[in-house]
């Protein structure tokens, strides 16, 4: 690991180098305002899940290849081993809150069981969450009760209730990211139009399908979106996954070479990224109805 990569496993170990106490060790609600200690640049590989509820900004986080779109009143997450840059902007504090916690306080808790669905957590870069002033009160009424929970002293109840309301945060952040998706749809219309594009590209670059059937991940690479993002968007846009949309693509492609061209099977199979062409001939019956054989003798 690079040597100025901070690992941060612990809350514990969160809370010591900002200078603050630590009330509970598997969960932690943050003023970053009140930090006493914040260097003007960091950079840490989480050990747990963390929320950032940003009130103004005062400086950037890279994570990826590109910089946060993180501004005032947006929300950036993290799971357990993405690595985040922080940067500040010189003079100034940090304004915000922060919610972590700890993959072992959510085991063998519902939220555990569901945590990831929670496809935001793995978005990477200008993918914050852009909260409206009455999505921020209801994210912040959340938050208020987990540390409500977090200032308690533990007992039976703890585990549950905390798990409870962070879940509840969660499940309101994944509604307005479906908000935003929508508030966003001439932006996601581009990013539609360039990934059709791209597929069209890929199935005429003969040096691009040696590398095998298009992926999920080379696509989102291209348009600078995280897998996840760009799937999601994708399904937002159209109802199918990103996956379902790429699939569809190779059968209409391959319906045009087996219908107009003279290539056999077994040649199409490889020109389309196949690595064996009964592979292609399931493919092809599954989303055809019949043989690549078949269809040709039926186009004749």
């Amino acid at each position: 690991m690079d040597k100025d990569i901070i690992k941060v496993d612990t809350i514990d170990q969160y809370n010591k180098l900002f200078g603050l106490e630590t009330l509970h060790p598997l969960v932690a609600v943050v003023d970053l305002s009140k930090a006493p200690v914040w260097p003007e640049h960091f950079c840490f590989n989480y050990g747990f899940y963390c929320l950032y509820i940003k009130d103004a900004k005062c400086g950037k986080i890279t994570y990826g290849r590109q910089n946060y779109d993180y501004q005032e009143g947006s929300i950036v997450c993290f799971a357990p081993g993405q690595v985040a840059h922080v940067e500040m902007e010189r003079g100034t504090r940090p304004s915000g809150i922060g919610v972590m916690f700890h993959p072992d306080l959510i085991r063998s808790t519902p939220l555990g069981r569901e945590i990831s669905c929670y496809n935001f957590f793995s978005y990477e870069v200008n993918e914050a969450l852009h909260l409206s002033e009455r999505e921020r009160k209801i994210i912040i009424d959340c938050v208020e009760k987990i540390e409500y929970e977090v200032s308690r002293v533990i007992d039976k109840h703890s585990k549950r209730l905390i798990a409870t309301n962070i879940e509840l945060l969660l499940d309101y952040c994944m509604r307005f990211y479906d908000r935003q998706f929508i508030t966003r749809s001439e932006v996601n219309h581009d990013v539609l139009v360039k990934f059709e594009r791209l597929l069209d590209e890929y199935f005429k670059n003969a040096d691009l399908r040696k590398t095998g059937l298009p992926q999920v991940r080379y696509f989102a690479d291209k348009v600078c979106l995280s897998p996840n993002y760009f799937g999601d968007l994708v399904k937002k846009e159209t109802g199918m996954t990103a996956q379902e949309y790429i699939q569809n693509k190779v059968i209409a492609v391959a319906k045009e070479w087996v219908s107009d061209t003279n290539l056999t099977i077994s040649q199409i199979s490889y020109e389309l990224g196949f690595q064996y062409s009964q592979h292609f001939n399931r493919f092809f019956k599954k989303g055809v109805g019949c043989t690549p054989v078949e269809y040709r003798k039926m186009q004749a």
